[in-house]
C-alpha cells in the first residue's frame, strides 16, 4: 500500500471527502499545513517560533520551514498505514523541495470539468453553527426544510468562496499555479487520475485500487 500520498485536483473536486475516507476507513494521517503550523506555534517548538515570525508579519512561511514541520510531525506519529499531504505542495517549486526531503509514492489527481465544479460549488449551502457545520447541495443533497439545517435548524447560507465569481477566480488560480503539478508527477511516473464525478463510495473504490 502506498504510504505517502499527495492529493491533487481543483477546488470542489472531492479531495477533502476522499482524504477523510482514507483517514477514517484505512487509518491514514492527514497532514494539513494550516493545522501543523497552528499546532507548532501553540506548542512553542523551535520551528513553530520561526513560523510565527513569518505569520505575524503576514509573510508566507518558507517551504523549508513547512517541510521541516512535516518531518517532525511524521517522526512523532510512529507507525501508521500512510500519510496524506493536504494543501501542500501547491506549486512545482514546493513539490521539488518536498522531494528532496520526503519520498512521495503517489499523487492522486481528482479530475472534474470546470463547468461541473462551478455548478457543484455554487449550489452548496453551509450551516453557520460552529458545532454543526453541515454542508448541503441544493440539487444532490438538499435540506429537508428549505433553507434550514436538518441537524440543528440553523439558517443555511452560501459561503463567499462558493459564489460564482469567487469560484471562477479560484479555478483560474488553480489552473495557473497548481495544475502544473499534474505534469510534474506525471513525468515522475507517480500520478493516478480519478474522475471526481459520481457516487462517493464508487470514487473511493477507485482510490483504494490506486493506492494498493
Amino acid at each position: 500500500m502506498k504510504s505517502m500520498i499527495v492529493l491533487l485536483g481543483p477546488p470542489g473536486a472531492g479531495k477533502g471527502t476522499q482524504g477523510e475516507k482514507l483517514q477514517t476507513e484505512l487509518g491514514y494521517v492527514r497532514l494539513s499545513t494550516g493545522d501543523m503550523l497552528r499546532e507548532a506555534v501553540r506548542n512553542g517548538t523551535e520551528l513553530g517560533k520561526l513560523a510565527k515570525t513569518y505569520m505575524d508579519s503576514g509573510a508566507l512561511v518558507p517551504n523549508d520551514v513547512i517541510i521541516g514541520l512535516m518531518k517532525d510531525k511524521i517522526q512523532s506519529l510512529g507507525k501508521v498505514p500512510g500519510i496524506i499531504f493536504d494543501g501542500f505542495p501547491r506549486t512545482v517549486e514546493q513539490a521539488e523541495a518536498l522531494d528532496k526531503e520526503l519520498d512521495v509514492d503517489l499523487a492522486l489527481n481528482f479530475d472534474v470539468a470546470d463547468e461541473a465544479l462551478i455548478e457543484r460549488l455554487t449550489q452548496r449551502r453551509s450551516c453557520p453553527n460552529p458545532d454543526c457545520q453541515a454542508v448541503y447541495h441544493l440539487v444532490y443533497n438538499p435540506p429537508k426544510c428549505e433553507g434550514k439545517c436538518d441537524k440543528c435548524g440553523s439558517e443555511l447560507y452560501q459561503r463567499d468562496d462558493d459564489k460564482a465569481e469567487t469560484v471562477k477566480n479560484r479555478l483560474k488560480t488553480y489552473h495557473e499555479k497548481t495544475q502544473p503539478l499534474v505534469d510534474y508527477y506525471t513525468k515522475a511516473g507517480k500520478i493516478c487520475t480519478i474522475p471526481g464525478i459520481g457516487d462517493i463510495d464508487e470514487i473511493f473504490a477507485k482510490v483504494k485500487k490506486a493506492i494498493q
